[in-house]
């Protein structure tokens, strides 16, 4: 029989989860970035996380700057369009909240990484970092030989985190997954997860998938949570853009440790819910 995934609140699947310690990917690329569950995990104050992101932005700022993460696995790191992510950047050089260990890939690597987690690979190969300085520094890339034609060949440990969590557009009843626009390597995350928490914008009772759409089957997801907007301030598309103007004001709200505190406290931590996150931050700005 059909395994299906189970309809919780976001709080609920958290709690049931993610647990400190875990290895955790929150991926998303420019748009159906999961801020909500980002929120609930700094709300629910897991400690000692590794997380992995091909490209960590504003929630993996949070994240670190809470004290959640111990470790960041990832390919590029910043604030889109604006520069540097100031709460990772002083984990890093300062320690502060915590240390924080950082494993740096790029990108391909990463992706390869990820789809041999999804098949059940014990390592990604790729032609890259061939004449790159990323090998004296990331003791996870090797080389090999093609055993038929001799090439070098970068390998690379599969990616296979005990939760992966993603925002899609819509969710069924059953627990199949319809998401589409700019996809990144959700798919091969949520695939190479012992667990996948999935936020949605709506749960439907047909997904009515166009042709080559990505969805994910039921089998594959652990829970589904409706999360109307749980992408902001990353955009969904069909749903609503992205706010620009948002990246641009947590410039300065991070550069310095008392302003990133203070925002924490009043907009995450001060509320209990997404819901109540994004009504606080539109009644700040009117």
């Amino acid at each position: 029989m059909e395994s299906l995934a189970t309809l919780l609140s976001l709080k609920e699947a958290i709690q049931e989860y993610v647990h400190d310690g875990a290895t955790l990917a929150l991926e998303g690329f420019t748009h159906l970035i999961p801020y909500a569950a980002g929120h609930e995990i700094v709300r629910q104050k897991r400690r000692d996380l590794t997380v992995i992101r091909m490209t960590p932005d504003l929630i993996y700022d949070q994240m670190i700057g809470t004290g959640c993460v111990s470790r960041l696995q990832f390919s590029w790191g910043g604030n889109p369009g604006v520069g540097s992510l100031h709460r990772l950047r002083d984990a890093v050089e300062n320690s502060w909240p915590r240390p924080l260990e950082i494993v740096e890939h790029a990108h391909a690597g990463m992706a390869a990484a990820y789809a041999a987690g999804a098949a059940g690979l014990p390592f990604g190969m790729l032609r890259g970092y061939l004449g790159s300085d990323l090998p004296k520094y990331n003791p996870q890339i090797k080389f090999i030989e093609c055993p038929f034609t001799g090439e070098r060949l970068a390998a690379i440990p599969a990616i296979r985190p005990d939760v992966t969590i993603i925002h899609a557009q819509k969710a069924d009843h059953r627990g199949n997954v319809l998401m589409w626009g700019v996809v990144g390597v959700q798919k091969e995350a949520a695939l190479a997860a012992k667990h996948a928490i999935v936020t949605v914008e709506e749960i439907v009772h047909k997904l009515d998938a166009s042709p080559n759409a990505v969805v994910l089957p039921s089998w594959v997801v652990s829970a589904v949570c409706e999360v109307k907007g749980g992408a902001f301030p990353s955009y969904a598309q069909g749903y609503y853009a992205r706010n620009n103007a948002f990246y641009k004001a947590w410039d300065a709200i991070a550069r310095e440790r008392d302003s990133f505190e203070d925002w924490m406290n009043r907009y995450v931590f001060g509320v209990k819910d997404f819901h109540e996150f994004r009504s606080a931050v539109e009644a700040a700005r009117a």
